[in-house]
């Protein structure tokens, strides 16, 4: 059974692509959970194994664009590096996150990558306080 108070994610059907939510106390938490879902598009995070320590930083005007800068650094850094990422810590301040994804180089036997993340867009971009204080953060990826 989930304790719906928890950090925890979910992924959401949008047309051919696909949304990515997290949920969590605070908006970091959020961000790390909508994180997690970004990665389990890709493969299982439980798979992955923590060998490698990326930083990224964004700065936005607000939460929202905040967390589409956030995941769209990590779409870049799972690129460029040809990594994943099964961990993900994030602080924000004064409109600036500081955030550390931790994963390993994609093995495609053991990870199974089941879609390449093209980007995450705007649409149905949201980070707001539910009824209850927790903290939810979303938006669909294009795959």
């Amino acid at each position: 059974m989930k304790d719906y108070d928890s950090p925890h994610w979910e992924h959401f059907e949008h047309m051919a692509d696909i949304g990515v939510r997290g949920f969590g106390a605070t908006p970091e938490e959020a961000f790390a959970q909508a994180a997690l879902a970004l990665s389990a598009v890709i493969c299982d995070p439980a798979s992955v194994r923590e060998m490698e320590k990326v930083e990224v930083e964004c700065e936005a005007a607000d939460l929202e664009l905040a967390l589409a800068d956030w995941l769209n650094a990590l779409i870049y850094e799972m690129a460029v590096r040809h990594m994943v990422f099964g961990r993900f810590q994030v602080d924000i301040a004064g409109g600036r996150l500081k955030g550390i994804a931790w994963g390993e180089p994609l093995d495609p036997l053991r990870h199974r990558p089941a879609v390449e993340i093209k980007g995450a867009t705007y649409t149905e971009l949201e980070v707001e306080r539910e009824a209850g204080g927790r903290w939810r953060a979303q938006c669909v990826v294009d795959v």
